[in-house]
């Protein structure tokens, strides 16, 4: 497909040659013009710009004029059409190459942790584990956080947490750790539940906002629950009674 895009563009690039080659000599030819002013014709007649003609145009000179008109137009129509089509299948090449390579990374995972949700809290999770050189897969519908998370040089499915077919994607049941870390208590509930059917031994950390959805997360299949709010807190008050004493 690429070459096909690449072909085209060099067939309408020639065209556009032998179309300019044509109209200098037409004008050199019918008009009787130099070789510069039969230039600056053709280009101000290709480029639509509207100055004055160079010399007053003959009958025949004008109906050349029209015909240059309409084919220049069409000719640099498709060499944009062109242009577009091979840029376009330039980055669909490169995103599955990407995408390709990256799903050989993941088939070697294994012990791996999948961090879903790419949010504030998702990132500080995901970020640490990188740090500590483990494996991680990042799990989110969202297009511009997961440009973030292969900017960092994580791994990544695009896609919501609580289907299967994004867990699995992620090479769920080859995991040894999973964190519910998106926004919404119910999500969280929803990939504690997905996840845990997938794979009965794997070790779920979720995240609440709120007490209550803590309780539904245990009952949901998660072996720990973390209030991120109430944590800070915590740490907040230990601090500055630490260091006000």
């Amino acid at each position: 497909m690429l070459r096909l895009f690449e072909s085209q563009l060099a067939r309408s690039l020639l065209a556009l040659a032998v179309l300019v080659g044509i109209a200098i000599a037409g004008y050199m030819v019918l008009e009787g013009w130099s070789l510069l002013d039969a230039a600056y014709m053709t280009v101000i007649t290709f480029t639509t710009v509207g100055y004055e003609e160079v010399h007053p145009l003959s009958t025949t000179g004008r109906v050349f004029t029209m015909f240059l008109m309409v084919a220049g137009v069409g000719v640099m129509l498709y060499i944009l059409t062109s242009a577009v089509h091979l840029i376009v299948s330039q980055e669909l090449l490169r995103s599955l190459v990407r995408r390709r390579r990256m799903r050989r990374r993941m088939e070697k995972l294994n012990g791996h942790y999948i961090v879903c949700g790419f949010g504030r809290v998702g990132r500080a999770v995901a970020a640490t584990l990188q740090e500590q050189s483990a494996g991680l897969i990042v799990v989110d519908r969202d297009a511009e956080a997961l440009t973030a998370a292969e900017e960092l040089g994580m791994l990544w499915v695009h896609g919501d947490s609580a289907e299967d077919e994004n867990l699995l994607a992620a090479h769920v049941r080859d995991a040894r750790g999973l964190v519910a870390a998106t926004g919404d208590d119910g999500q969280n509930v929803y990939v504690v539940l997905t996840a845990r059917g997938l794979n009965p031994d794997l070790y779920i950390v979720a995240r609440a906002s709120r007490p209550d959805a803590a309780e539904k997360l245990r009952r949901a299949g998660a072996d720990e629950v973390v209030l991120p709010h109430v944590i800070g807190g915590k740490e907040m008050a230990l601090s500055a009674m630490a260091k006000s004493q």
